[in-house]
């Protein structure tokens, strides 16, 4: 073999073959070939490259070969490998996509890998398809069926672009202490306790806790948050009813802003979310003294991303809530020493959506212009 097949390397490709050698980033199997070219270049004989290099004498064979007859690039690289013919043909990979894209069957949510490789058995001429062969094919087709998204559709009109420029132009005003501008919203959270006491982690274990919970019930979270300066609130109350919300807006007006003039609140389309709810809590006299100073602004229906305290609602959510916590007095107090420690690292939202924006990005949410008739002189 060795009179046969004979490796004189050029200097760069002893050069090339070291270079490799010491990468660390380099396939073993290409390494131990460039070994090979090097000790036969260096008259080696098989065996002795064999047992230096910890392969077989036929490998060191075919890499001079491959070497000799098309050159180093050739015998450094992996021979492409045949393997086992596909399991599933053209028509049988259309049958899948099929299948994998029609209700599931009856009794069952949705398709699963075993039962998609069941269903293929039966409407096919193999006797076995792994659920393997279906991911691989699936993946191939990036058909994933067990995987469901909503979405909401809104009404798309003249009243959702007002309601959402109208919103937007209130972020973009300049900072004005007399007409502040807020944004309300709330969060219902369960209650959940620990069936049996969880375990502290410690160095070389991770903390556990049992499955097991104890439900206590539900609380809510109202929360306020200011456009303009790094300021948010966050009250825990046990419902969120209209006079839930009567008494947020009282707070609003005489604890938080009893120096402004007109106070700006963005606000979704619940129903509870009205000035009705004032006249159901408060004498009407009180409920108009409060009215007087409030101005409600609502978010387009199914809109509710424009308003800016659902981002301080989703960062309370996984910096604070995201866990069991299992009674009010716990929830209080956790809720308050988060806000504190928001409020004095004056965390602000770095809100970037603006009219301009969303005329450029939302232009189908705008309606066409309905063209003035031509008047004729009589």
């Amino acid at each position: 073999m060795n009179i046969r097949y004979r490796v004189t390397l050029t200097a760069e490709e002893r050069k090339h073959l070291a270079a490799l050698i010491q990468k660390g980033k380099v396939a073993a199997r290409r390494v131990k070939r460039a070994q090979i070219l090097l000790a036969a270049d260096q008259g080696a004989t098989d065996e002795t490259i064999a047992k230096t290099v910890a392969v077989g004498t036929s490998t060191v064979y075919r890499t001079k070969q491959r070497f000799v007859e098309e050159g180093l690039d050739r015998a450094l690289s992996e021979l492409a490998r045949r393997g086992a013919p596909r399991k599933l043909d053209v028509q049988d990979e259309a049958m899948l996509c099929a299948v994998a894209c029609s209700a599931p069957p009856s009794g069952r949510a949705r398709w699963t890998l075993q039962l998609l490789a069941d269903e293929m058995v039966r409407l096919t001429v193999h006797e076995r398809i792994s659920d393997e062969t279906i991911r691989r094919r699936l993946g191939e087709m990036d058909l994933k069926p067990w995987q469901e998204k909503m979405w909401c559709i809104p009404k798309v009109d003249g009243e959702f672009a007002a309601r959402m420029e109208d919103v937007l132009a209130l972020y973009a005003e300049p900072p004005n202490a007399q007409t502040p501008v807020v944004c309300f919203d709330e969060t219902p959270r369960q209650l959940i306790g620990e069936a049996r006491v969880p375990t502290r982690a410690e160095p070389g274990k991770r903390a556990r806790f049992d499955y097991e919970y104890v439900r206590n019930g539900t609380a809510n979270v109202f929360m306020f948050i200011d456009v303009n300066r790094p300021w948010r609130h966050a009250k825990v109350t046990d419902q969120r009813t209209a006079l839930d919300f009567a008494e947020c807006m009282k707070d609003l007006v005489d604890v938080h802003y009893p120096q402004a003039q007109r106070i700006r609140v963005v606000l979704d389309n619940l129903s509870t979310h009205s000035p009705g709810a004032l006249y159901e809590r408060f004498p009407p006299a009180e409920a108009r003294r409060i009215l007087d100073r409030l101005e409600f602004h609502y978010t387009p229906k199914h809109a509710s991303w424009l308003n800016m305290v659902e981002i301080e609602i989703g960062v309370m959510v996984s910096q604070c809530l995201d866990r069991r916590i299992p009674d009010k007095a716990t929830l209080l107090a956790e809720v308050a020493s988060w806000e504190r420690r928001r409020n004095a690292e004056k965390a602000r939202i770095n809100w970037m959506f603006t009219v301009d924006r969303a005329r450029v990005k939302l232009r189908r949410a705008y309606p066409t212009p309905a063209e003035q008739p031509v008047q004729t002189a009589a």
